[in-house]
């Protein structure tokens, strides 16, 4: 009998790795089959272009999910090719903390309740000191989003607006949105943990993310945005793994700021963590739940706003140069999911928010943002926080918030997107 089991594990084992293997493939096919009509011009200029973005290595790390990691001296990362930057002066470490306010809620996991997620490269190997990991950007994926440099890693629409109607949605896709917010303060910060999955994604050029916005200005004009969490996107990054991600833009996203370190601005110091790299391991349904805290602050004296992950790696910082509100202070937060939907065949997609099922199911199946926090004016990280919610397609993806001893303010957010209830 054990024996029979040990094979059907097996078994088991290899059909997830072939499906992850069909589906990788597919992905990729789609980048193949552009290159085959470049002409040997148009690559060469590709490849100049990408040279560009990718940086010499001092030492490069094959991951197991085929991702590069190129260890790269930190005087040498792209951020320094910002006009901004060119002055500018590298803060090693932040001079301020935000404090931590009397009677706040441990961000410490709870025992046997949530682990902490790392990312896949690490059993590899590791970057020496003085360098940072980056992501290597190949061909393929500047082909997959039809082979333009400049549009790569980039976002085509602003975050969720509560405080008004929405605009019509553009030909891509309509971007759906399960999140938690705070508006009409002053904001110097925002912290949270939230658990990582793997959501099934309909087809490749969806997506689906979950993240914490600091936003200030004109959602349509001049937005400001510092944004961070983790997300699934085949178009970007030629698989379905959860991965990693920063974003920055100084004017709604028309055309400064990118996902990751894909253009300059964001500067890394950490060599421990690649932006843009798979988190691993995952939550499991009714299983371990894994969560990355995230906290991200401004240093009251440079002005530059600081990024932490997990219990105390300082990641880098985005610079004060980049911005313009922000330049001072956010005047919103958001938390939560957001996903991509193309109505394929005509119907809602099933491409899945979070971990899938809806918020009503609660611990060990519904994805949460636990332990939400913001920073004010006098550098004190506040967690006693007046949560607004909103979830555009309910019977989509929804949110529910909460609150408790251990884990602050939170909320269980998300859904399996198509279903009986939700068909448009």
């Amino acid at each position: 009998m054990s024996c029979r089991r040990g094979l059907s594990l097996v078994l088991l084992l290899f059909l997830i790795h072939l499906a992850s293997a069909l589906e990788t493939g597919a992905i990729n096919a789609t980048g193949t089959a552009h290159r085959r009509r470049l002409s040997r011009r148009q690559v060469l200029e590709l490849r100049k272009k990408l040279n560009n973005i990718n940086k010499p290595a001092v030492h490069t790390i094959r991951s197991p999910d085929g991702d590069i990691i190129d260890c790269v001296l930190i005087s040498n990362q792209p951020a320094f090719d910002h006009p901004l930057l060119k002055d500018h002066k590298l803060q090693v470490k932040p001079d301020f903390w935000p404090d931590q306010e009397d009677g706040a809620a441990s961000t410490e996991s709870s025992p046997g309740d949530d682990k902490v997620s790392y990312q896949l490269w690490h059993q590899s190997g590791e970057c020496p000191e003085g360098t940072v990991p980056i992501r290597r950007t190949t061909i393929d994926d500047i082909l997959r989003v039809g082979g333009s440099v400049s549009r790569y890693g980039r976002k085509a629409r602003p975050p969720p607006n509560p405080r008004r109607i929405r605009p019509p949605e553009p030909a891509q896709g309509s971007h759906e949105h399960a999140i938690a917010f705070i508006n009409g303060g002053q904001y110097y910060g925002a912290q949270a943990s939230l658990n990582v999955w793997k959501p099934a994604i309909q087809v490749p050029n969806e997506f689906s993310l979950s993240q914490m916005w600091l936003l200030a200005g004109s959602f349509y004009g001049d937005l400001n945005s510092i944004e961070a969490g983790w997300q699934v996107s085949p178009l970007l990054y030629g698989d379905s793994n959860p991965r990693l991600f920063t974003y920055w833009t100084s004017d709604a996203y028309r055309t400064t700021g990118c996902y990751n370190l894909l253009c300059s601005g964001f500067i890394q110091l950490g060599r421990s963590i690649a932006i843009g790299a798979t988190i691993s391991p995952l939550s499991l349904l009714n299983g371990a739940q894994y969560d990355i805290r995230i906290l991200i602050w401004k240093d009251p004296r440079t002005k530059n706003w600081w990024m932490r992950f997990g219990p105390g790696i300082l990641l880098g910082y985005w610079p004060a140069e980049l911005f313009t509100h922000l330049g001072d202070h956010a005047s919103m937060i958001e938390w939560g999911g957001e996903i991509v939907n193309t109505a394929p065949r005509g119907h809602h997609t099933a491409t899945q928010m979070g971990s899938g099922h809806f918020p009503s199911q609660g611990f060990g199946q519904a994805s949460y943002f636990r332990n939400l926090g913001y920073v004010d004016g006098t550098n004190k990280l506040k967690t006693q926080v007046m949560l607004q919610t909103l979830a555009e397609h309910p019977n989509c993806y929804d949110i529910l918030r909460a609150t408790s001893g251990d884990w602050g303010n939170y909320f269980y957010y998300g859904g399996p997107g198509q279903n009986p209830r939700c068909q448009q």
